[in-house]
């Protein structure tokens, strides 16, 4: 999608990986049509039932609470009539050879827009249901997350097409790796200019040369590489109109290495014939072998003069005459190159396409005005709506539901108190606890962080836990649910501790300081007391073990001979000794692993998160 050619393959040695944070607190445009289709190979492998909706459930979770970016979504408006070749195109990838497709039928074509339009409008009440933000474009989608990107309202672009830049994006979002170091594979224009030097509109030439969703085939004979040798000679104000000129049948000469036409000063009126001297055939340079055979020439001069030295394999001459020589062949090899591909656009009828680059060009793509600007708000989530909405739409329970929210809810919850922080409870019945641990996944730091429920709250249901459960508070439970190619989100952890549960959730460590700083404090004072315990338990063993090895020679005591010589008896009985310690300690670990199997709950794991959830 996009520009053709394999566009993305030349912009590749451009792209950053970037790490988690990267979208953290950052306005981020997305297509949302590209979240529909993007994983349409995976979904079909996956007998799914509706899965652009499940894709779209968890991405937006990831999106909000696991990236921490605030997304703003788009859909297409009314699409171009010049895509429709393209649309069938791509409809029909995976079945026949799109060279063979016909001219669009309207029935057909209709068809598959309405198909796809429902899976769109299910999206967007899903979406509005999340309280995030949705606009509608006139045409593409991508162009309408450009015009954001470009003036300002987002800072990023989630999107496969290419065209994206074409548009006037800046940063382009193009792949989400969420369990990975560095989950972004982002392309940003400037280091595109200063790799390629190439600009938006050489982008847009490039397009109309190699093809692009509104016109896929582009001119025919020139691919990536000659399109992208063409566009570099001109600047970004001279090559569209020398598109032109060339499409109306005037073919500017060609003089080498030009980045503007006003560097394309004319040459002599008369090309001069190129001017041939012989070489010696032994060292290569200007003159006879005869004249070099006593004395050498001016370029083999040695200490001895006992002429010339003999040229090595694969010698150029670098005299002023061969010199020029070889630039004249250089500049006629590009004069033929010039004129091939000049007479290839020109053989093209109705180039450039002045509707296309007009497309390309527009600044507005919105349904809002340039001095209202869009309409941008983030509002909570309905939750039971949503719930509804999706037990309706997937085969899901409503514990399942609001177990895979609950890090969005945590998230808006501490966004809240750090701007606010007035005493409230996450979900009407949750308060913050303590944080448990620091957690280390793929290079990134995060709280676990303990919210507590009481007994009391879990909708009249009472669980009381085995008297021994206060022997294992570090135990946990986890609800397993299978892992799919549809970017689910992580399931909190559940934990019980007498008549109270608690959540487990990992939350980004500055959101939860900015919103719990003397509970973060708390749990920071904590670690230091502990790790200096912990030092200082392991110098005293340390110094107890070196004094057990120190020689009896470096007390400077005399040793008796009872001390040197003990007897048999009290070998035996510290023999015996150590072995009722050893059989007393295996006993122990035994009785604590049979407590810890009693302190796992009886019940199952969906009955644990329907009473947790329901």
């Amino acid at each position: 999608m996009g520009v053709g050619g394999k566009f993305w393959d030349l912009l590749k040695p451009y792209a950053r990986f970037e790490g988690l944070d990267f979208l953290r607190d950052k306005r981020v445009a997305v297509d949302l049509s590209y979240w529909i289709v993007q994983h349409e190979t995976a979904i079909k492998k996956n007998s799914v039932p509706k899965p652009h909706l499940r894709l779209t459930f968890f991405r937006t979770i990831n999106l909000f609470a696991k990236f921490g970016a605030f997304p703003v979504f788009v859909v297409d408006g009314t699409p171009s009539p010049l895509k429709s070749q393209a649309r069938l195109a791509r409809f029909y990838r995976f079945t026949i050879d799109s060279s063979t497709l016909p001219v669009a039928e309207e029935g057909i074509l209709v068809e598959r827009n309405q198909t796809f339009l429902k899976c769109v409008q299910e999206c967007v009440e899903l979406l509005e249901l999340f309280g995030m933000p949705v606009l509608k474009a006139k045409g593409e989608a991508e162009a309408l997350c450009a015009q954001l990107n470009s003036e300002g309202y987002v800072d990023a672009c989630i999107t496969a097409d290419s065209d994206a830049f074409l548009f006037g994006a800046k940063c382009v979002v193009k792949c989400i790796r969420p369990n990975t170091k560095e989950p972004f594979e982002c392309y940003c224009i400037s280091d595109i200019e200063a790799g390629l030097g190439l600009k938006r509109k050489h982008l847009i030439a490039m397009s109309l040369l190699i093809g692009n969703d509104h016109d896929l085939n582009g001119v025919q004979g020139i691919g990536l590489d000659t399109a992208l040798q063409f566009v570099q000679n001109f600047s970004e104000d001279e090559i569209l109109n020398i598109l032109h000129k060339i499409g109306n049948g005037d073919i500017p000469q060609y003089w080498g290495d030009i980045k503007s036409t006003e560097d394309a000063v004319s040459h002599s009126d008369e090309s001069m014939p190129m001017v041939k001297s012989s070489h010696c055939s032994f060292c290569g340079h200007p003159g006879t072998k005869r004249a070099h055979f006593k004395f050498s020439c001016e370029y083999c001069i040695n200490d001895n003069n006992e002429g010339c030295l003999k040229k090595p394999d694969g010698f150029k001459c670098n005299c002023s005459l061969c010199n020029k020589n070889r630039k004249e062949k250089e500049q006629k090899k590009h004069e033929t190159w010039w004129i091939k591909v000049c007479s290839k656009i020109a053989l093209e009828t109705n180039f450039p396409n002045d509707e296309i680059v007009t497309m390309y060009l527009c600044e507005n793509n919105g349904t809002f005005t340039a001095t209202d600007g869009p309409s941008i708000s983030w509002g909570s989530p309905m939750t039971e709506m949503l719930v509804d909405f999706l037990v309706y739409h997937q085969p899901w329970q409503p514990s399942y539901i609001r177990q895979k929210m609950l890090p969005m809810l945590s998230t808006i919850y501490l966004r809240e108190m750090a701007t606010n922080p007035v005493q409230t409870l996450l979900c009407g019945q949750y308060e913050f606890d303590s944080i448990r641990r620091v957690k280390i996944r793929y290079g990134h730091q995060s709280y676990v962080v303990k919210w507590k429920k009481a007994a009391s709250a879990i909708s009249g249901v009472k669980y009381t836990a085995p008297v021994d459960s206060d022997l294992h508070l570090e135990e946990f439970m986890e609800v397993d649910e299978p892992n799919d190619l549809l970017d689910e989100s992580s399931n909190p952890q559940i934990h019980v501790d007498g008549d109270c549960w608690f959540l487990l959730t990992d939350e980004n460590m500055k959101l939860v300081h900015s919103a719990f700083p003397k509970k973060v404090d708390h749990f920071l004072q904590e670690n230091e007391r502990r790790e200096l315990k912990r030092k200082r338990t392991s110098s005293l063993r340390s110094e107890e073990s070196n004094g057990k090895l120190e020689s009896p020679k470096s007390k400077g005591v005399q040793l008796s001979i009872t001390e040197f010589y003990r007897s048999a008896k009290v070998q035996s009985q510290e023999k015996s000794g150590a072995d009722l310690a050893k059989d007393s300690n295996c006993q122990v670990d035994r009785i604590s692993k049979e407590n810890r199997r009693v302190s796992s709950p009886n019940l199952s794991k969906s009955a644990r998160r329907r009473l947790l959830f329901n």
